[in-house]
């Protein structure tokens, strides 16, 4: 079997000094959705922080492996030269910098190039259209005055002209009314391929009605307690997650 695109292995995280994830072991590959549940509380956050080498997370225990290479001591700008790919819980604005010179300078450091303002206009015209972006959209500045569904739609964009080959989504559907959950998933469904593993880290299983996972991973209490496919998430939907928790002595 090929090697995983993402491999968490035994991870222990600090916060402050405080143990938050307590050996989780997960793996991703090319082609996979894989969706990380947990309610509120549970590290799923942190996880996507640690994967992305935020200095406030201390990795004290194991590694993280993107095609079997450790990232764990790299900084976040040659995590994402390496491949991965992180999305915003809580996208930032960035006012007086339009979408597609941010882009362009987000593509051209990841990808080491210096595509001129005209070269890298045919890509992103390209993707807008993929994504189904209206075209004004470029000329707007990053996130300013953005409603929370065009917050999430820039974020996929930005995946997609990236190209990672691990994309981790945190909460895509964070504060987002239906027919925002519905177009950001399409977005996230026009993006995915057989070459690139996602990572769907969510409390709700609302999105997965659009997304389809191949798999699911439960977190609780910093540790990973079940794993299974698709029906999984719709079990956690009906039954919410107390039953998974270790009964009180």
């Amino acid at each position: 079997m090929s090697t995983p695109e993402l491999q968490i292995k035994d991870l222990h995280v600090n916060v402050e000094g405080k143990p938050i994830l307590k050996g989780v072991d997960l793996e991703v590959r090319k082609g996979q959705v894989h969706a990380l549940m947990g309610p509120n509380g549970s590290g799923k956050s942190t996880l996507s922080y640690t994967l992305m080498g935020h200095p406030k997370y201390e990795i004290v225990k194991g590694d993280i492996l993107v095609q079997g290479q450790s990232i764990k001591e790299l900084p976040p700008d040659e995590r994402a030269r390496r491949g991965l790919f992180l999305a915003f819980q809580y996208p930032l604005s960035i006012p007086g910098v339009t979408v597609q010179n941010f882009l362009r300078a987000a593509y051209n450091a990841v990808k080491q190039k210096d595509l001129t303002p005209l070269e890298f206009n045919m890509l992103f015209l390209e993707k807008m259209q993929k994504m189904n972006i209206p075209k004004e959209f470029a000329r707007r500045y990053v996130n300013e005055g953005f409603s929370g569904g065009e917050k999430k739609r820039l974020e996929i964009l930005q995946m997609a002209i990236l190209e990672p080959v691990m994309a981790v989504l945190d909460e895509p559907d964070s504060g987002l009314d239906i027919d925002a959950v519905r177009i950001v998933a399409e977005g996230i469904n026009a993006f995915k391929s057989q070459d690139t593993g996602v990572l769907i880290i969510t409390h709700y299983q609302r999105i997965l009605n659009y997304v389809k996972p191949t798999d699911v991973t439960v977190l609780l209490d910093g540790r990973v307690v079940k794993q299974g496919g698709p029906e999984l998430a719709h079990e956690l939907e009906a039954k919410g997650y107390d039953w998974l928790r270790a009964p009180t002595p």
